[in-house]
């Protein structure tokens, strides 16, 4: 699985002006809402539910929220870089600034995971953030995120 199945260039989003998590969670639900086509708050308390079960920051700076969604076809990413770093209750006590929302179907099972590994991986890889941080628009973190690194090609 590439980010390129996940990702469509309408669904990453530069610049985001948020000053909570719930504000960037809500901002996400809202932008994944017109994507889906679900309702923006199916897709907010799904998300919100699984951050009472512990928080998606994922420590330097990065989360990936993620749930599954009753009603959604396939699985669905979208990207945002925030404008400013907003405290996620991330592992590493960091403020986020990059945040990949991760959706899937009820019964995605495996490729869930498959997926939060593909985005993890990716998000783990500090060359990547640093250009991630460095872009100033939607179109030039597109081509970041699904660019096909060496390492992912081979194993997808």
């Amino acid at each position: 699985m590439e980010i390129a199945d996940l990702l469509s260039p309408d669904s990453v989003l530069s610049h985001l002006k948020a000053a909570s998590k719930k504000q960037v969670l809500q901002e996400m639900a809202h932008k994944a809402a017109a994507l889906t086509r679900l309702p923006e708050r199916r897709i907010f308390e799904t998300l919100s539910e699984r951050e009472k079960l512990g928080s998606t920051g994922m420590g330097q700076g990065i989360a990936i929220p993620h749930g599954r969604v009753a009603g959604i076809e396939k699985m669905t990413g979208l990207f945002a870089q925030l404008d400013n770093p907003v405290d996620f209750d991330a592992m590493d006590d960091q403020p986020v600034d990059l945040v990949f929302l991760l959706l899937a179907p009820e019964g995605a099972g495996a490729d869930h995971l498959k997926a939060l590994a593909r985005v993890s991986r990716l998000l783990r890889n500090q060359s990547v953030c640093e250009k991630l941080r460095a872009a100033s628009q939607a179109a030039a973190l597109y081509a970041l995120l699904t660019e096909p690194s060496s390492a992912s090609s081979q194993a997808a």
